[in-house]
């Protein structure tokens, strides 16, 4: 299928709107802005999956995948195949166990999930800029190591005080990979008022192409 970084910037925004939504008309004391990036997988998951994508946590790359030993190589956070389709294994290539329909590797999308907050139940996040600018560029990295990867992004998710500070900080980060040789593509993004439990009032959505579109 053709990828987009605006469909899946799309889907990803949508879905964690509902959940704003959700916790809204619960009045829950702390919104999914206080979750560590592993608790908001599940949410970035379900709306992937909710449009009839296949979503896979941590696989191996491409360039891994015909390790013997399954726990060598390096993972990635969620990859993307068109119909749901689980991604075909090439260590059962030409088994028995090779008879089910299966995507390759080679035309799914690769996608590498960051999560950054300016604000932690605690208060101000004291690494945030740390964060932004240093360990999120390790997962661009980690795409674009991978030549057999023909399509694969970053997707960002970023908590802020408010829409202005998301747009000039994913515009610093943006100009930061550039200026280091990362040739990411221009961004699709996407943000949604959120409510100010703990310092956070705008959730910013981006996907920044590292391979393909």
């Amino acid at each position: 299928m053709p990828w987009s970084t605006a469909d899946i910037a799309d889907i990803v925004a949508a879905g964690l709107r509902r959940q704003a939504e959700r916790e809204d008309a619960e009045q829950a004391v702390y919104g999914f802005d206080s979750r560590d990036e592993l608790g908001l997988h599940p949410l970035i998951r379900q709306a992937l999956a909710d449009e009839g994508l296949g979503v896979w946590p941590e696989q191996r790359y491409p360039g891994d995948r015909a390790r013997a030993r399954r726990s060598e190589g390096k993972r990635c956070d969620l990859v993307l195949t068109a119909d749901a389709l689980p991604l075909r294994d090439p260590l059962v290539t030409g088994t028995l166990f090779d008879q089910q329909p299966a995507a390759d590797p080679l035309d799914a999308y690769w996608l590498e999930v960051k999560t950054v907050a300016q604000y932690e139940i605690s208060g101000p996040f004291k690494r945030y800029s740390a964060e932004l600018l240093a360990t999120v560029t390790e997962d661009v990295k980690k795409i674009w190591s991978d030549t057999m990867v023909r399509h694969g992004g970053l997707l960002l998710v970023l908590f802020t005080a408010d829409q202005a500070v998301a747009e000039h900080d994913l515009a610093a980060w943006h100009s930061r990979c550039l200026d280091k040789g990362y040739l990411l593509a221009t961004p699709s993004i996407r943000g949604f008022a959120i409510g100010d439990r703990i310092g956070n009032g705008w959730c910013a959505v981006a996907v920044f192409g590292v391979r393909g579109v």
